[in-house]
């Protein structure tokens, strides 16, 4: 990260704070019953339909060391498309919209400072690796509107990363269902073709040069859609 924000890899200790920021700190946000986000039962795939993804996870499982090193790759990928949430204008995306592309997923809050600590990394991150091939795609949970995400994104300078909003928190509630979110942040890598390939939770040195070699071992691995 820059001078003034140093980041290593994560400490018990920054661990532990990230479980108290996105379990405590968002106390009633976090567990409230999900409000039509449009996320749910349709994001559960067909059998087998994710097969081909399993050499890009074996890839992944390979390349996840270092600062890294807590992507964990799943045993079982299966697509996550419909998860939903919006656009800096407020438009309704889902994360099958950025289909064709390696997708680093990151959910992330205002109030959660090992988010906050985080996010120049991710910028850092998306500028590098950012390409037809992959994005950086961080999503806020913020209740309430994206004013204030906004705001802090410009005043910490994270200019490459594009503002994602979901308010309604249907993102977090959903990925806690599936197993895959147990506070902030929390972050998924999937493959070109939409299918999950690895999670973890707890803050990373997404600018490292192990977080550059993961997305490259992906990429390397990923077939035209």
């Amino acid at each position: 990260m820059t001078a003034q924000n140093p980041f290593r890899f994560p400490s018990a200790k920054l661990i532990a704070i990230a479980a108290v920021a996105g379990i405590v700190a968002g106390a009633g946000a976090v567990y409230v019953k999900r409000m039509g986000s449009g996320n749910g039962a349709a994001q559960t795939a067909a059998s087998g339909q994710c097969e081909a993804a399993k050499p890009t996870i074996a890839a992944l499982s390979a390349a996840a060391k270092g600062q890294v090193a807590a992507m964990a790759p799943v045993s079982e990928p299966r697509k996550l498309g419909q998860l939903a949430f919006k656009d800096g204008d407020g438009k309704d995306i889902k994360l099958a919209d950025f289909t064709g592309k390696a997708v680093l997923l990151n959910l992330w809050a205002t109030w959660c400072v090992p988010c906050r600590e985080e996010m120049p990394a991710l910028n850092a991150l998306q500028k590098a690796k950012a390409g037809p091939g992959f994005e950086v795609v961080a999503v806020n949970i913020d209740t309430g509107d994206n004013e204030k995400p906004k705001a802090f994104l410009t005043e910490t300078g994270v200019d490459a990363l594009k503002l994602y909003h979901d308010p309604s928190m249907g993102v977090f509630n959903d990925l806690k269902k599936e197993g895959l979110a147990f506070g902030l942040p929390v972050t998924l890598m999937l493959d070109a073709k939409g299918c999950l390939i690895g999670a973890m939770n707890g803050p990373a040195a997404w600018d490292s040069e192990d977080a550059k070699a993961l997305v490259q071992a992906v990429q390397a691995k990923n077939d035209p859609v």
